[in-house]
């Protein structure tokens, strides 16, 4: 059947490569798509969040079956409106998508379940808030915007200065819109993160391989947050007997809760995780593949994606297979030069031989007048695979050393804290 992708980054590059690799799909359209998804998918020019616009277009096409990538179109009840016009999706609902659209709803499920997560406090009011910070004696103390910002809403704040400017800044002075009129303010958790996607069909839950992203934009984890600069799979510090935890404490009860209160989840759940001195703690949901996270777990699985999604929706996960690799992956992200602050786009770029075993996911590039040029703050993911970590590091870095625009900016440290944890 004929295909639809919603969506224009990498993470949807990575979902129509190995949607390709499916016998049962006949052709894929990406909506709008980029530069590199143009060459496997066709591309039309029609946003992610305009939905009367995408309904015709997937009525009109005689599509069979929409995959909808991005956090904003899901939490909006894209899948729920193409449901009811009678076209089958991957991806949850607008009331099970809430667990990302809302982080003070994911924290008080959390805790209404004994879901092990942060201890925290939500707050609509900003002098509240800043009373609360006021008389905190222990920082430093994270602050989260509520809703949807694009993977920048959280800050880390060291000390009451930096607590008080990150809740102004959120909730009076505007800076992620309405959703950061209301704030989640949390204990700050340390130990090894883990990303974990895993695929449900609102009763089964199975994980995929676990990760390791690199949210920092600079070297050595410096600088401010950004939607994500690289990553490897699996993460060595997810451990079988850690995983045999999570999936008891922290993945199946999350299914249970969102369907005993009348939202189960269908598609893919993404797991945060801190693996704390008291065990495993959940930092975050979302409500879709992480990015990039897909560009290096996608890689690996060696089942049909197509049949895993049409499984999720149709509440048959238990009976279908979802088997990954034994190999590594590592994911760069090249980007823009000033991301995730001010940026130029516009930028020719050019790309030499590269290496076997490296694929390129394009997350903002487009067709120029002279060929591909970046459209957006993270540009390029360079991926690659390979037996060991050491093996797909060293190829993911030769594969950025063959690309160039200009101004373009990576973290050449991708890899490293979870190659030293291998040596440990």
């Amino acid at each position: 059947m004929d295909v639809m992708v919603v969506g224009s980054g990498g993470r949807e590059h990575a979902l129509i490569r190995a949607l390709t690799n499916s016998p049962q799909v006949e052709k894929i359209y990406a909506l709008p798509g980029n530069g590199g998804i143009a060459e496997l998918a066709e591309c039309v020019s029609i946003s992610a969040t305009d939905f009367e616009a995408i309904e015709s277009f997937a009525l009109d096409q005689g599509i069979g079956f929409v995959v909808v990538a991005p956090d904003d179109p899901l939490v909006m009840g894209l899948v729920d409106r193409l449901e009811a016009a009678g076209i089958p999706c991957f991806g949850p609902n607008q009331k099970a998508a809430l667990i990302e659209g809302s982080k003070s709803f994911a924290k008080d499920l959390m805790h209404r379940h004994n879901i092990p997560t942060a201890a925290s406090r939500v707050f609509s009011d900003e002098s509240a808030a800043l009373e609360y910070l006021e008389g905190r004696e222990r920082f430093p103390v994270v602050i989260k915007a509520d809703g949807l910002a694009l993977g920048k809403g959280v800050v880390i704040a060291n000390d009451r200065a930096e607590a008080t400017e990150a809740v102004h800044s959120m909730m009076s002075g505007g800076k992620f819109g309405a959703s950061g009129r209301t704030v989640v303010v949390e204990e700050f958790l340390e130990g090894p993160e883990v990303s974990l996607l895993a695929f449900t069909d609102g009763t089964t839950v199975v994980p995929m391989v676990s990760a390791m992203d690199h949210k920092r934009a600079f070297d050595a984890d410096a600088g401010p947050n950004t939607g994500g600069m690289g990553v490897v799979a699996p993460n060595p510090y997810y451990t079988d007997a850690i995983a045999a935890k999570v999936q008891k404490t922290i993945l199946e009860p999350t299914v249970r809760a969102m369907a005993s209160e009348g939202r189960p989840f269908r598609g893919c759940l993404y797991f945060g995780l801190m693996l704390t001195d008291a065990g495993p703690q959940v930092i975050e949901y979302n409500c879709r593949f992480g990015d990039p996270e897909a560009q290096a777990v996608l890689p690996l699985l060696k089942s049909d994606l197509f049949e895993v999604m049409v499984a999720c929706r149709q509440g048959t996960l238990d009976q279908t297979p979802v088997e990954f690799s034994a190999e590594t992956c590592c994911c760069v992200v090249m980007a823009s030069g000033g991301y995730p602050l001010d940026y130029q786009v516009g930028q020719a770029i050019t790309i030499d031989a590269l290496p076997e075993n490296v694929t390129l996911y394009h997350a903002g590039t487009r067709l120029g007048p002279g060929g591909l040029e970046t459209s957006g703050g993270r540009v390029l993911g360079v991926s690659a695979t390979a037996p060991t970590l050491a093996e797909a590091v060293a190829t993911a870095y030769r594969g950025v050393d063959q690309i160039d625009f200009s101004e373009s900016h990576y973290r050449s440290d991708i890899g490293r804290s979870a190659l030293g944890a291998l040596s440990e």
